[in-house]
């Protein structure tokens, strides 16, 4: 059935925090009266996930080729909303702070993404090597060979029509994938809009899935490949 809005979680092993994340989420739903689902992507967890989403009443698909990029690929074609809000299953990104979203999309803007570097940041919620080294050259790379002004371009939380995000045609499959989104969309001249937002610290008790080193030389093999 078509929704107005379907709000996107990958999910590997997040059993501690996958349940505050998809009541914020449903809060945001059902506080602004709109048409919308929760969809969780099970990306491999072996924890109670799962069943605590399902719990939950969110629908939950299951994909069996692990990564990011994947798991937003797939969840975005198996998405009934017209626009998708991705976010991570950590509670960094809060569901409650998504109206302005949805308002710029409604107006047209076929991606909105969040600025982590220009909002609030809680203390501890990224590592100082992120916040001043990575994200920034990252960002600058792309922004002299693309000429796409975003400041913060590994941001995660960030929204979509489904039919432009469709036309990019993505196919990384890790954590390069929110690079190439970003690319693709300005060489495809889509309407992008960049917001400033609020990051909180990672509310579990355990590794992120990301790997500085690794993820960052694949951000720039694709960055440098896709020209």
């Amino acid at each position: 059935m078509e929704k107005e809005l379907t709000i996107l979680i990958p999910a590997l092993n997040e059993e501690k925090t996958i349940a505050i994340c998809i009541e914020k989420a449903k809060r945001f739903i059902n506080d602004n009266n709109i048409n919308g689902e929760i969809l969780i992507i099970d990306n491999g967890c072996t924890d109670k996930t799962v069943s605590i989403a399902k719990h939950l009443n969110a629908r939950v698909e299951k994909i069996i080729d692990r990564g990011y990029g994947n798991a937003i690929i797939y969840g975005t074609k198996k998405a009934n909303g017209k626009y998708i809000i991705m976010g991570d299953a950590d509670d960094s990104y809060n569901f409650l702070e998504l109206s302005e979203f949805l308002k710029l999309l409604r107006l047209g803007n076929d991606i909105v993404i969040g600025n982590r570097l220009n909002g609030n940041m809680e203390k501890g919620s990224m590592k100082w090597s992120h916040r001043y080294i990575g994200t920034p050259i990252l960002s600058l790379f792309i922004k002299k060979i693309y000429k796409l002004n975003i400041g913060d371009v590994n941001c995660g939380l960030r929204g979509y029509n489904k039919q432009s995000f469709m036309s990019l045609e993505c196919r990384a499959s890790g954590m390069e994938f929110a690079s190439e989104m970003m690319i693709k969309a300005s060489m495809k001249k889509l309407k992008i809009k960049e917001i400033p937002i609020n990051f909180y610290k990672d509310k579990r008790d355990k590794k992120s899935h990301l790997r500085t080193i690794r993820d960052g030389i694949r951000h720039l093999r694709l960055i440098i490949n896709l020209k």
